[in-house]
């Protein structure tokens, strides 16, 4: 077995502050054994206006925040999932949102970038978000081997179209990583519900990191980051505020599970299929 973490974080429009709370965030969960540590969506810059991005949007394959992963996952041993980074994108007036996937020698091992794009109007509270505005949509699964089991990238609006996930369980995944950024309500409704049941329909781990808390931009966030079993289980989790939580992944238990309750095997229908 081994630990792997997920980070919680309130990111605000300051870059350097950010990665300064991000490396704190990290280096704990590192001394509290972590192999694995996930960071949440947009944890190096939560802008005061949308556009905020693309001033701070980097090249493929360098720039400060690229940098800053790659520097602490050295530093710490541990295999880091950055969240999403704005990466550029074909579009100038757009970037990506790349979630990368770097090793514990600080070398990038994968790029997913976020394929489903929150473009939504929460008439209760007239909230209204266009990430097609600012957002260029990826459109490749990745999932890819660690050694803590066949990881599989999705980030926040993701979570809520499954056959995403049944095509990463076609390439093998065992384990979800998920940075997020849910918004108050919608988290409220619906978080623990989407990352427990993607975890049980595909008896894998999900490990879950969010944005929790009130950000300088007016915008609340959920939180309520999480870890969870091929059952269903939270193994941890954080209502709020910055912090991780921290949990083993057993892949004797996810095999267990898998033999015992065979319900993959058990499909009848295919999804429509994604590059």
């Amino acid at each position: 077995m081994t630990k792997i973490a997920a980070v919680q974080m309130a990111s605000g429009p300051n870059v350097s502050a950010n990665l300064i709370e991000a490396a704190r965030l990290i280096s704990m969960a590192a001394e509290e054994g972590a192999g694995m540590v996930v960071l949440p969506e947009n944890f190096a810059i939560m802008g005061m206006s949308e556009v905020d991005k693309l001033k701070v949007s980097e090249p493929e394959g360098t720039g400060p925040i690229q940098e800053f992963l790659s520097e602490q996952a050295a530093k710490h041993g541990v295999w880091l999932v950055g969240g999403t980074v704005p990466v550029v994108a074909d579009d100038e007036k757009k970037v990506r949102g790349a979630c990368l996937l770097f090793d514990d020698q600080g070398q990038r091992v994968a790029r997913y970038d976020k394929i489903h794009l929150f473009d939504v109007h929460l008439t209760d509270s007239d909230e209204r978000y266009t990430e097609s505005e600012t957002i260029e949509p990826g459109d490749q699964i990745v999932v890819v081997d660690t050694p803590f089991g066949r990881l599989g990238l999705a980030v926040c609006y993701d979570l809520r179209f499954p056959e995403l996930f049944r095509q990463m369980v076609d390439r093998g995944v065992q384990i979800f990583a998920l940075p997020s950024a849910f918004t108050s309500i919608t988290g409220k409704a619906h978080w623990e519900v989407l990352v427990r049941a993607r975890a049980v329909e595909n008896l894998c781990y999900v490990v879950a990191a969010a944005q929790g808390g009130y950000h300088v931009n007016g915008r609340e966030t959920f939180g309520d980051s999480m870890i969870v079993d091929p059952w269903g289980a939270v193994l941890d989790f954080l209502p709020s505020g910055s912090g991780f939580v921290i949990a083993e992944v057993d892949q004797k238990f996810l095999e267990s599970a898998r033999r015992s309750f065979p319900v993959l095997e058990h499909r009848k229908l295919q999804c429509s299929a994604i590059s």
